[in-house]
């Protein structure tokens, strides 16, 4: 069902979850509800997907989550999870075979910090193509970025390994990767030149099969982002 158009205003509400699944409630271009996507493919958890038009929001939504956000997960019993963060950890948690998050609560503990440490690195990720478009000066921005990946870099140099927290993907890898595999797009790519490590761990991402899985090609990233640029959103470009 991942293919599926979007649910918009007006659209039916898709029913109750089958009992042997789980509902993600996605936008297929979304780096938040790519999160859960990785995370659900990776630990091969059965599940249909729900794709929602952001901008007109069927109100049967807005019913499951107040906040209307995706990623959003439902149960067969009709919980409902969302905020990308917590929809993760409660996937690693309710399907425990193959975790992504560790088993001690100092390990937890790191890679939640780590998280809340790269949550101050999103907002580049907007600002800077915004500003661009705006015919706005961004050298100081990609500066602040820049410094932002060096310290992403330093840490991967000390632990010497393939990923943040050893040398298997674990749950933090895949909360940072949306957003670096958008990079090329967003025209940021060249602010990891100087990060030497920083850049092997995205070739090493790009061999994970759930990346490989969840991830759009180039040309149809700048169809969709193009589309964002003229404001008028093509969630369901190339379906």
């Amino acid at each position: 069902m991942a293919t599926e158009k979007c649910f918009a205003k007006g659209s039916p509400s898709p029913g109750p979850v089958p009992k042997d699944r789980l509902r993600l409630y996605s936008m297929r271009f979304c780096p938040f509800a790519q999160r859960t996507r990785l995370v659900l493919d990776a630990k091969g958890i059965k599940h249909d997907t729900i794709n929602i038009h952001l901008k007109e929001k069927p109100d049967w939504f807005l019913e499951k989550n107040p906040l209307g956000l995706v990623p959003a997960l439902e149960t067969p019993a009709g919980e409902v999870i969302y905020e990308s963060p917590i929809t993760c950890e409660y996937l690693d948690e309710a399907y425990p075979e193959k975790k992504l998050l560790p088993s001690s609560p100092y390990g937890k503990a790191q890679q939640r910090m780590m998280l809340e440490h790269f949550s101050k690195v999103i907002p580049y990720f907007y600002k800077i193509p915004t500003a661009r478009r705006n015919g706005e000066d961004v050298s100081g921005q990609e500066a602040e970025l820049k410094e932002k990946f060096a310290k992403l870099n330093e840490h991967l140099e000390k632990k010497k390994t393939k990923f943040f927290e050893g040398d298997t993907i674990t749950m933090i890898d895949y909360m940072m990767w949306p957003f670096f595999e958008r990079t090329e797009v967003l025209e940021l790519k060249h602010c990891l030149d100087h990060t030497p490590e920083l850049k092997k761990w995205t070739e090493h991402m790009l061999e994970d099969p759930a990346v490989k899985n969840t991830m759009y090609s180039m040309d149809t990233y700048k169809a969709f982002y193009k589309s964002v640029a003229e404001g008028k959103p093509d969630y369901d470009y190339g379906l």
